[in-house]
């Protein structure tokens, strides 16, 4: 996660101490020196060592160049000119260090320094998000009505879900302009934030186990569309307010299979739409608990929701970023134009979705030697995207 002011970026030649890797540049002779330099936090400085690997991707193109420190957290590598993102993802142990800084300058020699934050691997996890619809054969037309999202217990010990809060953050689209102009101090809950139910004991989640949550209608879609997923399910959440999401289009109401206990409170609604605001090509996903105060307290106090620069009448829940459970950013794969939205420490990198009502899915890799240690499936969980997650050409619940 990153601050406003996460970097410098300085016209000026990189100190003789960095390690002069060279990256595989077909540009070589005409390229400019770049120096980054990595920050850990304080009290973590042992961890800096050699080989933590840098990524500096070109925004406009995608093209990635990778690099390597030294022991000093130090790595240099020869780019073309042009506007990069330059991330880091390392991990020891538990300990996870992440650092991004978006649209860094790079036009000669340039200085990056790139602070890290420290993160621990997490309990509860994304392990699947289904955004961006499907075809409606045989009819003609695109469907989006059947988002969903899956979380996994990534820990030997049970988790409960009452209580856990879920959302997505302004902007929706991960190519729209940031009102705010970069990352700020709290995370922005946009549209709504929901709240699953329970008195504390009432929905375990085992080791190892997923739990599904429907995000528009939890139907069988794949009654009138076959390429869709069948979210009537007695053992799904959704997330379906007939006052405050009027539009049957995207909430109908809960298949005969559907127990009322599992359908999620909405905490507080900030926004206008008549349908829950869910981005189909490029959403953030937030888990979250309230700490020292329950989340209805929480939104009840001054200042915790503020209006959206230059609206006139939407609002988002000023969230704690250190509340955040688990994050994971969706890039826009029609765009190079795309901005960070979570900060490093919930998710360094993001995962792409190629297109939209293709009927893929964003889905975390399975950590194999982890599941075979502990006997349960054990996800990858580095909180960045990048590295945990792919695309798959079919969502997990499509039969």
């Amino acid at each position: 996660m990153i601050k406003k002011a996460l970097i410098s970026v300085l016209a000026a030649l990189c100190a003789v101490s960095c390690v002069n890797v060279r990256t595989d540049n077909p540009y070589r002779d005409s390229a400019c020196s770049v120096c980054v330099t990595l920050q850990y936090p304080e009290g973590y400085s042992e961890f800096a060592r050699e080989g933590v690997e840098v990524s500096l991707e070109e925004m406009n193109n995608t093209f990635i160049y990778s690099v390597a420190t030294n022991s000093s957290g130090r790595a240099l590598a020869d780019l073309p000119r042009g506007l990069y993102r330059v991330s880091v993802s390392d991990r020891s142990g538990q300990s996870i260090f992440n650092g991004t800084c978006d649209k860094v300058v790079v036009n000669g020699a340039t200085n990056v320094d790139l602070p890290l934050k420290y993160s621990k691997a997490g309990t509860l996890v994304v392990r699947e998000i289904y955004c961006g619809g499907c075809k409606k054969l045989p009819e003609v037309g695109d469907y989006q009505s059947d988002k969903y999202i899956i979380l996994h217990n990534n820990d030997t010990r049970t988790v409960y879900l009452d209580s856990l809060c879920f959302g997505t953050l302004a902007p929706y689209n991960s190519n729209s302009t940031n009102p705010w102009g970069g990352i700020m101090d709290f995370a922005p809950i946009i549209q709504a934030l929901w709240q699953f139910g329970g008195d504390g004991k009432s929905f375990p989640l085992e080791s190892g186990q997923d739990a599904v949550l429907c995000l528009n209608g939890a139907i069988d879609h794949t009654v009138q569309y076959p390429l869709s997923v069948n979210l009537n399910n007695a053992s799904y959440f959704v997330c379906y307010n007939s006052t405050y999401f009027t539009n049957t289009t995207y909430h109908p109401a809960p298949g005969d299979k559907i127990v009322r206990e599992r359908i999620l409170d909405v905490v507080i609604k900030v926004g206008r739409a008549n349908a829950y605001a869910f981005s189909i090509s490029s959403p953030t996903v937030v888990i979250f608990r309230p700490q020292g105060m329950t989340i209805q307290e929480f939104v009840q106090m001054s200042d915790t929701v503020i209006p959206i620069p230059g609206s006139t009448s939407d609002n988002v829940v000023t969230l704690p970023w250190d509340w955040i459970l688990d994050g994971v950013e969706v890039f826009n794969g029609s765009t190079t134009s795309n901005n960070k939205r979570l900060r490093s420490d919930v998710d360094a990198g993001f995962i792409t979705l190629s297109d939209t009502f293709l009927g893929h899915s964003l889905v975390r890799k399975v950590d194999e030697e982890a599941s075979s240690e502990k006997g349960f499936t054990v996800l990858q969980d580095t909180n960045n995207s990048s590295n945990d997650f792919v695309e798959l050409e079919k969502a997990t619940l499509h039969e």
